[in-house]
Order: C-alpha cells, then structure tokens, then sequence
C-alpha cells in the first residue's frame, strides 16, 4: 500500500484516539492531515489539503444525516477521495443504504473486529463495497434470507399450480385494486365475470378443506396467499395499467 492522506471525522474524543491508534501502529503508511469533529471543521481541512481518504464516522452531534451528506458532497465535489464510513450505526440499516447511495466506498462497523488494516488497503486499492465482518454477516443474513424467501414462492407457485394471472390478480388485490381495476392492467385479458371466477378457483386451491365452514372473501383469499408465499409482502409492486 502507498502512502496516502487522511482526515478522520470523529466527534468522540476516546474513539479519536482509538482510531488514531489503529492508523498509527496497523497503517503506517497514512499521514493523519486532520482531525475534525464537526461539519464545518471538516469543510475547512479539506478545502485547505485534499487527502486520499475520509474516515467518516455517522454520528456528528447527535445527528445521523449529517454525515451522509458529508458524503454525499465530499463525492461531488472531491470524487478521486475515497470514503470509507466508520460507524457505531450498527442497527440503523437504513442508514447504511443512505450512505451507499451517496457514494461511499465502503461500510464499517464499530464492533468486532473494527477497522483493520485490510479494509483501508481495500478502499485505497480502488475496491468498492468494502465491509468489515460484522456488516458483512448482517449482509450475507438478509441475502440467505432473500434467496429462502424466493425458493418458497417459487415452490408455492408450483404446489398450488399458480399460473401468471392468477399471481397478478392476488397481488394487486393485495394492493387494493377493485376487479374492476384489474381489468384494466396492461396484458390482463380478463374482464370482472372472469375474474369472479378466477377467483372461486383460487379459493378451491388454495383452501382445498375449506375455511371451517367459513366463506372465504378476497380479503381472506389475500392473506392466505401472503401466508403461502404465493405473493411476497416485501415486493408489492402494482403492474403498469
């Protein structure tokens, strides 16, 4: 790894320090050009000596948006400056996302095995997407849970002999639309009576010992097919009409 500059943007003295350590006596090969504690000394250091990375912490001040658009404008304005995040936002997913959008290189976490040697070598080897081993865990959690997710309905789809309309139909009455509304949709050639029947069939499938002598409502017939897997919850899109 070359030599490179650096500015660490951290609020917490302790943590500073640490960090500071980190650099000293793991990454020789970084010059600490600046310190800065807030938004405004951050602008100043950077404006004064441009460096090759931005360590970034989320939190500055007790607010979190602060540091996404830090680097957000740091891209902008500075876009051969590689930032890496260094965050203690360990559960504020959303963040994460937040900051990926605004062009960060990568996402660590404080916690576990912190920053290393490695994750810096990374970034300034011009890698993207760079996370430690506790963000990279919660990563690979959500991708299994996706990929089990999918396998399901693809099974449900198969099991209940779902075929493309009938999925189409269940989804958007899961979103609201009236029989009526369907019938508009793009590519649905069906109108409400063929629908009404549509739906009769659905119930049989999908309720083959009934509903305790109970009818079955769209609503009803909705929540089943969330409880199959047959739609997924997580991606109600509504079709182009």
């Amino acid at each position: 790894m070359d030599n490179f500059k650096v500015i660490i943007v951290e609020d917490v003295p302790l943590e500073l320090k640490g960090t500071e350590g980190i650099f000293r006596n793991d990454i020789p090969e970084a010059t600490i050009i600046g310190n800065a504690e807030s938004e405004t000394t951050y602008w100043r250091l950077i404006k004064k000596e441009q460096p090759d990375l931005v360590l970034l912490d989320l939190g500055l001040g007790g607010s979190t948006t602060v540091g996404v658009e830090i680097c957000r404008q740091t891209k902008e304005l500075y876009p051969n400056v590689k930032v890496l995040i260094f965050t203690g936002e360990i559960l504020n997913e959303k963040l994460w996302v937040d900051v990926l959008d605004a062009g960060a290189d990568g996402i660590c976490l404080k916690s576990g095995e912190l920053l290393t040697r490695g994750d810096v070598a990374s970034v300034m080897g011009g890698k993207r997407l760079v996370f430690n081993q506790p963000i990279l865990e919660k990563v690979i959690e959500r991708f299994k849970r996706s990929v089990s997710s999918q396998l399901l309905h693809q099974e449900a789809l198969v099991d209940y002999e779902i075929d493309e309309y009938d999925e189409r139909f269940l989804r958007h009455l899961a979103l609201g639309f009236t029989k009526e509304q369907i019938t508009n949709l793009r590519g649905m050639p069906f109108g409400v009576k063929s629908l009404e029947k549509r739906q009769n069939e659905l119930v049989q499938k999908l309720f083959p010992d009934g509903n305790n002598g109970m009818s079955v409502n769209a609503t009803r017939l909705v929540v089943r097919a969330l409880e199959l897997r047959i739609i997924d919850i997580d991606n109600l899109m509504p079709d182009e009409e």
